[in-house]
């Protein structure tokens, strides 16, 4: 993973009050929970006094205690009170977890993964989509989350992949594709059309009009949009679990009508689309090997892959930058 980062881990659905949830994200298992004012906690869950999972516990006055012993943790990581010693004990400074700063917003949680002295401004999202509506769901990839960010960088894939649904019309040619990043955005142009066998496909410094071209966008370290229309995207997240799995979450926006019926009837159909095309994606993707990428690996590259050559760069480039792996 990518330190200091602000990652998408959650649906803010998935996480009630009152109700600490176990997940694992980073290789590490997380007790989460929201306090009275439904803020955000997060914490490793392993109670540092007899290694219990923390998230087994329940929420007290805003603090998660341990289901063992009664400890009570506050969002920092620390007990706060140790019943067995009394009310007024001071609790020794020794006696934490490691902590997580959370960001919810747009029905999202994220959590900096990193340094806290380096935490930047609030993480970034597709601010265009707030006033659109949206179904979504989750799935469970049995590959590491570059696996899963690299398939929707994917231009070449999709005549074959998805041949019955958006890859239909058989254009198997790849012109560009052209790709530009900006800091962490990455957004590329694409444009497949038909083989007739004596076209040659554009380098992408030949083409000269590519913002007319449908485009997507990815920005580190996890989220995506496909920018279908201006009142319709597909937006994904690819959440880190550990080296071998990862979360995916698809959401379907759009804003061709605030018609409460109409809108959730095609919600609903926009929801069941993205889930046919995204598990025609997870049946080639959880048999590559290695379930993992990296900037330097056995796989012999074409110019259609440059979206995918780009963000292993760049990715590259940020893992060094924060000297962790």
């Amino acid at each position: 993973m990518i330190y200091n980062q602000w990652y998408v881990i959650l649906d803010s659905k998935e996480l009630k009050k009152n109700k600490p949830l176990k997940i694992k994200r980073f290789n590490e298992n997380l007790a989460i929970w929201r306090d009275d004012n439904g803020e955000v906690s997060c914490i490793a869950d392993k109670c540092c006094h007899r290694g219990v999972s923390l998230s087994c516990g329940k929420t007290v006055n805003g603090h998660l205690e341990c289901p063992f012993h009664g400890f009570l943790y506050d969002k920092s990581g620390k007990v706060k009170l140790i019943p067995a010693n009394g009310k007024n004990a001071k609790v020794p400074d020794s006696m934490k977890v490691k902590s997580y700063e959370a960001h919810e917003d747009y029905g999202l949680i994220w959590l900096w993964y990193g340094d806290k002295d380096k935490i930047t401004s609030n993480p970034f999202f597709f601010s265009e989509l707030k006033n659109f509506s949206y179904s979504g769901f989750k799935d469970n990839w049995g590959v590491h989350y570059s696996r899963a960010i690299e398939n929707q960088l994917d231009v070449v894939h999709l005549p074959f992949v998805h041949k019955t649904t958006i890859g239909s019309g058989n254009k198997t040619l790849v012109n560009g594709p052209v790709v530009i990043r900006d800091n962490d955005l990455i957004t590329f142009y694409i444009n497949n059309v038909l083989d007739d066998g004596e076209t040659k496909p554009l380098k992408p410094n030949e083409i000269k009009d590519f913002k007319k071209f449908f485009y997507l966008q990815f920005h580190y370290p996890n989220i995506w949009q496909n920018f279908i229309s201006n009142k319709l995207r597909i937006f994904a997240a690819f959440v880190p679990v550990d080296e071998e799995n990862s979360i995916v979450y698809i959401r379907y926006y759009q804003n061709i009508t605030r018609i409460p019926l109409i809108k959730h009837l095609m919600n609903f159909i926009g929801k069941v689309f993205s889930i046919i095309i995204l598990r025609q994606d997870k049946r080639v993707v959880s048999t590559q090997i290695p379930k993992k990428t990296s900037l330097k690996m056995d796989e012999k590259l074409i110019m259609g892959d440059k979206p995918i050559i780009e963000y292993r760069k760049y990715r590259n480039e940020l893992i060094e930058k924060n000297n962790k792996t």
